[in-house]
């Protein structure tokens, strides 16, 4: 029973219940998963996670910035119980239901930009992702389009062609769909094409007319252009304001469709309910997922009702906005608003305070940042090369575990923090001080 709010270890990791279903799960489960550790769930509430052996642990991952009102929030649990108990499925494809126009509603008055919007309804992020792409490619009658290097964007086979984020997401698939450039992106800290950070937003934008549209591709014949306004998998890092709203610009210029792709950094995790709130931006398309059901599958663009103008039939989903998810939804999109979302903000700015000064301090980290509750710590062999230290990382990764702290990987070289929105202070200070024990430890190796 989870009755802490801080780690509770009763034992070395991992215990004999954990590594039994581990080895199950070798001989029966797909290869293709991930895993960083030997952690088997048995249950969990709020920002923490007990294992099957009864190990506590304090999750800074939030199952992949999922769950954003905490694991089983009673509001949420409640909600799924009532409307699970009055309908679970009729297709909303096919039939209407009352939950998806409040929902809807909702999302469009939460969306940025005066204009009336429109609502599809999926079930994940990389289905999101499909969902604006071929919405694009419909509304423009163009089939290219551009996206940049280091971007996750999902894993099937539209989504993946857009993904630029590690070769291994890619490998083994054969030709992915035609059409798909992509450029650098706007590292604020590193600039890719070697120049001062502050003008790197614009090299970076400008890219596009100088080069690419001179070049490679007439703009006449992009669909669109697809960003992550933060960048996930790719390792947490924030594009500068003056990029988003020069890629904006050029966009609207062309007649190109900007998606804003917010499936891990949209509802509320950055303190703003989008990411690219912080820039003013003004997508044409926002793809979101992940945060938005706490847990339960569920996924959504909302375009401007000028774009979406597809007919019946162009698109569908038989579970995309199943009335279980949409009920989960519609609470935790009342609770992000009233109560988390704040949080967020707060307690994120608390926690870069209190790493701002580890690049100085720590040999073996180059760089920390993000917005919010969505932080990325890059580890470094040595900070004056910025090697990337990749092993490093998985190291400290797995250190933290056996402390009772819950991390994720992002990017080639970094540890994301990206607890649920409903943390505390104290949880806040055990997360960096168990971190930063770890960064010595992997220090010390060196």
């Amino acid at each position: 029973m989870i009755d802490t709010t801080l780690p509770r270890l009763l034992m070395p990791l991992p215990g004999p219940a954990a590594r039994k279903v581990v080895q199950l799960d070798k001989e029966c489960l797909s290869p293709s998963y991930t895993r960083s550790y030997p952690l088997v769930v048995r249950a969990a509430r709020g920002a923490m996670v007990e294992d099957v052996d009864g190990n506590v642990f304090l999750d800074f991952s939030a199952g992949i910035s999922v769950v954003a009102t905490g694991h089983c929030h009673p509001d949420v649990v409640t909600a799924i119980q009532k409307q699970a108990d009055q309908l679970i499925h009729m297709a909303g494809t096919d039939f209407y239901y009352p939950g998806l126009v409040d929902l809807a509603q909702k999302l469009a008055a939460i969306s940025p930009g005066k204009g009336r919007k429109r609502v599809f309804f999926c079930n994940s992020g990389t289905e999101a992702v499909e969902a604006g792409i071929k919405l694009a490619r419909y509304h423009t009658k163009r089939d290219k389009l551009i996206a940049f290097y280091g971007g996750f964007h999902g894993r099937t086979m539209g989504a993946l062609s857009l993904t630029a984020s590690k070769a291994v997401q890619r490998k083994g698939f054969g030709t992915l769909l035609s059409g798909v450039f992509h450029i650098p992106y706007p590292y604020s800290y590193r600039c890719p094409y070697g120049q001062p950070a502050q003008s790197c937003c614009s090299q970076c934008s400008a890219v596009l007319e100088s080069e690419i549209f001179k070049k490679i591709v007439d703009p006449e014949e992009v669909a669109a252009v697809v960003v992550e306004p933060i960048q996930g998998e790719g390792g947490h890092i924030p594009a500068p304001a003056e990029f988003l709203l020069d890629l904006q610009r050029i966009c609207n210029k062309y007649g190109i469709i900007l998606i804003s792709d917010e499936v891990q950094s949209g509802m509320g995790r950055t303190g703003k309910w989008w990411a690219g709130d912080h820039a003013g931006l003004e997508p044409d398309i926002i793809c979101t997922a992940k945060g938005i059901a706490s847990g339960m599958p569920l996924g959504a663009i909302i375009a401007k009702a000028e774009v979406m103008d597809w007919p019946p039939g162009a698109h569908g989903s038989t579970f995309g906005g199943n009335p279980v998810s949409i009920a989960a939804a519609l609470v935790t999109l009342d609770l992000i608003e009233q109560r988390y979302m704040e949080n967020a903000r707060r307690q994120g700015e608390y926690i870069q305070s209190c790493i701002a000064d580890w690049p100085k301090r720590h040999r073996i980290v180059g760089d920390v940042r993000g917005k919010g509750l969505m932080i990325g710590v890059e580890i470094v062999r040595d900070r004056g090369t910025k090697e990337k230290a990749r092993g490093l990382r998985d190291e400290i990764v797995k250190l933290a575990f056996h402390k009772g702290l819950l991390l994720l990987d992002a990017g080639e070289n970094s540890i994301r923090l990206t607890p649920p929105l409903v943390i505390d202070e104290e949880q806040a200070d055990f997360a960096v001080q168990t971190l930063e024990s770890c960064i010595l430890e992997a220090e010390h190796t060196l």
